[in-house]
């Protein structure tokens, strides 16, 4: 799908949502048994909500991308960072618990919730998704977060605690959108890296959570907020700021656009053409789930004119609803699934050939789905971070970034961090201490 026909789309079902007036006053205790029900269809209306303890450490559904429950992930002894290195053991679950000691509230509140976008086509669709609050209804701002690949419906954000969750207890509310093929949706096709459209889904949950929100009288002290993600996410991260910059502030937002302070961005497919091409040109994918999830994600997610099955092996191709569609499996499931990281094993000749006449025509997609291929620098300030070791989202997605955003106001982090999971963890810490730094600098009191 065009970028045209996504704005079309989102013109036509968005220009209703718009936020209501807001004017920022002292903060609220939460009480859930005192929160009204959405009053109209362009409101976030929960559907569950639960409390979560992170004193004793994250939750047992939480995961790491990948589909590692975060409790069972051990990748050696954490390098580089002291605070990284003070945590206990060699665990994920150490790591992350150094950091949660530190925070205001040991408790989160999580509401599921479903809103209004927009499909493929443009056409009206109920999402799903989950807010996060700290226990006592108090924060400072919105974080928008945009998740990283997941496989299993049992990953996205409604179903489990997000990895991210862990900076509402500084503080924060965080919004997370499940996209399209989870939560409710989980029947449908996952619509991978379709930037426009799933940029659209993502802002459209934050404009109905804090319509909801400030109708119910809940509001953070600023108004301005955060973006915030890793690999998809990451590039999911940039489309967002994009589509707030470019379409909803200007066309639709127009009496009350969105402030962004800081946008933070991790490990993310900048690229998608550069990626597709080095699966081919050195024949190896060392994420080999993303073969398949990148040529059904722009075929399909962009009504292209093609046959996935004569681009894809038939032995793979027969079992893209089984092993991917079925949202039975995490990403590191359906890799041992594959079981080749060899892209002529799981690719035809005509998938592997550059010049061919689908190759070509899903090439253009690719160009028009990666968020550096743009005619667009970013306005807020940027934060990108990636490993040169990451063996999961190439490192050439970075540098394509740095050189399409070199006079944009961005700070590039580029280091041999480790993979594509540990620099997760790593960037989370980050954009933590990011975050202290930009309240040490509002006078904001916050105890370290």
């Amino acid at each position: 799908m065009t970028m045209q026909r996504f704005c079309n789309g989102l013109l036509g079902i968005t220009l209703m949502i718009m936020l209501s007036a807001c004017s920022w006053g002292h903060y609220y205790v939460l009480d859930l048994d005192e929160l009204p029900p959405a009053i109209d269809s362009t409101m976030f209306r929960i559907t569950g909500t639960r409390t979560t303890d992170l004193s004793g450490g994250m939750p047992s559904d939480c995961y790491l991308p990948g589909g590692t429950p975060f409790n069972e992930w051990n990748d050696g002894n954490p390098e580089g960072d002291p605070q990284l290195r003070r945590a206990s053991g060699v665990s994920a679950a150490g790591m992350m618990q150094a950091i949660l000691d530190k925070m205001n509230s040991s408790s989160v509140i999580e509401m599921n919730g479903i809103y209004q976008s927009i499909d493929t086509h443009g056409n009206p669709l109920t999402l799903s998704g989950k807010v996060l609050l700290p226990a006592d209804g108090k924060f400072d701002r919105y974080i928008i977060v945009s998740h990283y690949t997941i496989g299993s419906n049992k990953e996205a954000p409604s179903n489990a605690f997000p990895l991210e969750g862990m900076l509402c207890s500084m503080g924060y509310a965080l919004v997370i959108p499940d996209y399209i093929g989870y939560g409710v949706t989980a029947n449908m096709m996952h619509p991978y890296l379709v930037m426009g459209l799933t940029a659209v889904n993502v802002v459209d949950m934050y404009v109905a959570v804090r319509k909801y929100f400030d109708a119910a009288g809940i509001r953070p002290k600023y108004d301005d907020i955060y973006l915030m993600g890793y690999s998809q996410g990451g590039a999911t991260t940039m489309a967002v700021e994009y589509m707030i910059e470019e379409i909803y502030n200007p066309y639709i937002l127009t009496d009350n656009p969105i402030h962004i302070k800081r946008v933070f961005a991790g490990g993310g497919p900048y690229d998608v053409k550069s990626t597709y091409e080095r699966f081919v040109t050195e024949d190896v994918a060392d994420y080999p789930v993303a073969v398949p999830l990148v040529l059904q994600g722009m075929i399909k997610g962009n009504s292209l004119d093609l046959s996935i099955s004569r681009m894809i092996q038939p032995w793979l191709c027969d079992k893209l609803d089984e092993w991917i569609n079925s949202k039975k499996y995490t990403t590191a499931e359906i890799n041992a699934l594959i079981g080749t990281k060899v892209t002529s094993k799981m690719l035809t000749e005509i998938g592997m050939d550059v010049q061919s006449t689908e190759v070509s025509e899903l090439f253009k997609a690719m160009v028009e789905n990666s968020i550096i291929s743009y005619a667009w620098e970013p306005q807020a300030p940027v934060y990108i971070m990636h490993s040169m070791d990451d063996e999961t989202v190439t490192y050439l997605n970075a540098t394509k970034a740095k050189q399409r955003w070199q006079n944009a106001n961005v700070i590039y982090n580029f280091g041999h961090y480790g993979g594509h999971v540990k620099t997760c963890l790593r960037f989370i810490l980050t954009v933590k201490t990011l975050l202290e730094e930009d309240r040490k600098d509002e006078n904001i009191n916050y105890v370290n």
